[in-house]
């Protein structure tokens, strides 16, 4: 039986990129690899639903008084799903061709004992500098030897996963302010092999690394880690949204 796909998208005041990111996954793409698209949206204020509600599959929304943080979103965009192939992707995540990537995913999902996929990110080719091509070869290299040495490591901007991992991994840590990324594929190298696909390259909004600095960022993206492997917690309260 033909393996289905949920591509799972958390969302908050996406207005500016969500239209290009979901324009990526055309009718007849979701036809021929079984897609279904989910947009979990964590209380938008802008136009985030409107753009998205008659473009996508399902628009999981949240109304609580409380701020969603993104592990929840993808959560409850994981509740709503179907497919025996989860992909988290972020709302500014795009791909060269939606096609060849869940072909490319697929394969690499059903190999023996596979629990996940991680995949290498870059910035938009139209807004790439030196400063991005340098910290994103030298970030995607890092991230492959963790999983091919020492343990699993999952950039947030695509994660590939089997849904029985994903179940028996309990999903995203909903305490987790930041983080929840790194610590979902530490409990996922447990349950199965974490493989490292260099063909399966995304591209993101070089938005926070243009407001931070790649410095800022990476020790931002550190100290999570750390105070996650020594505490089983975060150390940040919440990922500020940059927009």
């Amino acid at each position: 039986m033909a393996s289905t796909i949920s591509v799972i998208i958390p969302s908050f005041n996406e207005e500016k990129l969500i239209g290009h990111t979901i324009s990526q996954f055309t009718d007849e793409i979701k036809h021929r690899y079984n897609v279904e698209v989910i947009i979990s949206d964590g209380g938008s204020t802008d136009k985030t639903v409107e753009i998205v509600e008659c473009k996508v599959d399902k628009v999981v929304k949240y109304n609580k008084n409380v701020k969603q943080n993104i592990s929840e979103g993808r959560n409850r965009g994981f509740e709503a799903s179907t497919g025996d192939v989860l992909i988290f992707f972020n709302a500014d995540t795009f791909v060269d061709d939606a096609g060849a990537f869940f072909e490319k995913a697929l394969a690499a999902i059903n190999t023996d004992g596979v629990a996940a996929i991680a995949c290498p990110v870059k910035v938009f080719p139209s807004e790439e500098k030196l400063q991005d091509k340098l910290f994103h070869f030298t970030y995607n290299n890092y991230v492959r030897l963790l999983n091919f040495a020492v343990m699993g490591m999952g950039r947030g901007e695509c994660h590939i996963i089997r849904r029985e991992a994903f179940v028996e991994a309990k999903g995203y840590n909903e305490i987790l302010g930041a983080g929840e990324d790194f610590e979902l594929y530490t409990k996922l190298r447990k349950i199965g092999k974490i493989k490292f696909c260099r063909e399966l390259l995304v591209y993101e909004s070089p938005r926070r690394y243009r407001r931070y600095g790649y410095v800022k960022v990476f020790y931002d993206w550190s100290k999570n880690s750390i105070w996650i492997t020594l505490f089983k917690k975060s150390i940040s309260k919440e990922w500020e949204a940059v927009r």
